[in-house]
């Protein structure tokens, strides 16, 4: 039988990713222990984590504590020690380190790293604690956002993982998906590469354009220059950064992050965060140009439900305007689905976890709207890698999003 988690300490709890991950244990039920550097660093956290929840009752499954007084004897009652502090490698162990010395032998270990290397983590402990590690990947704000990867490393106890799968899925209600131990993972892989991709084109054709020309109505809940703001290009830059460095695949290139952006960002430009400088755009500015023509066409036929139609438009519309349009959407499809058999096990994976982990069309959304044979063409087209998926399904005549509950409606709202 799984274990029951029935109680859990976060560090970095007074973090964004800390105090959304606490409100997700806490709001399920599970006595949750915040830590951070000091006690009013961690009720920061509560009172973050009770913002989420728009509830103060969160409060009774809440303690905090900071890491001198209150880790030792918090690690060693936990069932889950959860380390979400910051994505620094070295900074991690210090913390595992602690953690290793005073947790249970069979107590679970997880970070929430957005992508670094769970077996480099995993080394910093003894056996025991290599067997006992893995990484719950939350997606920001994980009480909004549903996707979660679950990232076992090779010397993750198997037994281990079927018990976080059980906790993740059936408790804490996550659409899940395994992942393999690499970097970025699956979501910000895939979902970084574009975003990238979308950054270096900024440089040539501006960001109000890029973000109109490649908004909502290629299926995302923003933008996707404006998404960078949003998430930090600190953030931004640690994950592409890492991608760049530690793969060789046939997107390699689209993961150099502008040598511009990097400039603005040693000059303090770290996007929402800091309002007084921005990013690609400042507080108040506007956050996409006009509409391209094959844009507004698009946007129209979202408005009114017919989806395909938009994608009809998509394949078919002509002028400088479509063509980048489809070397950007066509691109996310090839990266994605190729990722298939490395990061993750089958096309669900892909779909389930940039559907409910960056809310955009999943790639077999896009497949099925523009066609699977329509889509090979296009592809080809463009030079880029048919993944074998696509191809089966134009052979098989076959849809490849198999989520029949799911309206697919759900994303493309933004474009409405």
């Amino acid at each position: 039988m799984a274990r029951q988690i029935r109680k859990v300490v976060v560090l970095g709890a007074n973090g964004a990713m800390g105090a959304g991950s606490g409100e997700v244990f806490a709001a399920a039920g599970i006595e949750t222990t915040f830590l951070a550097r000091s006690k009013d660093k961690a009720l920061q956290g509560q009172r973050r984590a009770e913002k989420l929840a728009k509830s103060t009752a969160l409060s009774r499954f809440i303690r905090v504590g900071s890491y001198d007084a209150d880790l030792a004897r918090a690690v060693a009652e936990a069932d889950l020690v959860f380390e979400a502090v910051s994505e620094d490698l070295a900074l991690k162990r210090v913390y595992f380190e602690q953690i290793d010395k005073h947790r249970q032998k069979d107590a679970i270990v997880a970070t929430v790293s957005s992508g670094l290397s769970i077996a480099a983590m995993a080394a910093t402990g003894g056996t025991s604690f290599g067997r006992h590690f893995l990484g719950i990947h939350f997606f920001n704000p994980p009480n909004v956002i549903v996707g979660c990867e679950l990232i076992p490393h090779a010397g993750t106890d198997p037994l281990v993982v079927t018990e976080v799968d059980d906790l993740l899925r059936n408790r804490l209600g996550r659409e899940l998906v395994r992942t393999s131990d690499t970097p970025a993972f699956c979501g910000n892989r895939v979902g970084f590469k574009v975003l990238n991709e979308c950054a270096q084109l900024a440089e040539t054709h501006g960001a109000a354009y890029i973000d109109a020309l490649v908004g909502p109505h290629t299926g995302r809940a923003m933008a996707p220059l404006a998404t960078i703001d949003f998430v930090g290009w600190d953030v931004h830059a640690a994950i592409v950064d890492n991608v760049y460095a530690n793969t060789r695949d046939e997107a390699h290139d689209a993961f150099h992050m502008p040598d511009a952006m990097r400039a603005k960002m040693a000059a303090g430009c770290l996007g929402d965060k800091t309002p007084d400088k921005g990013g690609f755009f400042k507080k108040g500015d506007p956050r996409g140009g006009e509409l391209p023509e094959v844009a507004r066409k698009m946007k129209e036929l979202h408005r009114v439900g017919r989806y395909a139609q938009a994608f009809d438009v998509f394949a078919e519309a002509s002028g400088a305007d479509a063509e980048l349009m489809r070397r950007v959407i066509l691109g996310y499809i090839s990266y994605g689905l190729n990722r298939v058999g490395e990061v993750v096990e089958k096309v669900a994976d892909v779909d389930r976890i940039m559907g409910f982990g960056f809310n955009w069309a999943p790639p077999g959304v896009l497949v099925d709207l523009i066609g699977a044979r329509r889509c090979v063409a296009l592809l080809e087209a463009a030079r880029l890698p048919v993944p074998r998926a696509v191809v089966a399904a134009a052979e098989r005549n076959q849809r490849l999003f198999d989520a029949a509950h799911v309206d697919i409606g759900r994303f493309f709202h933004g474009a409405q």
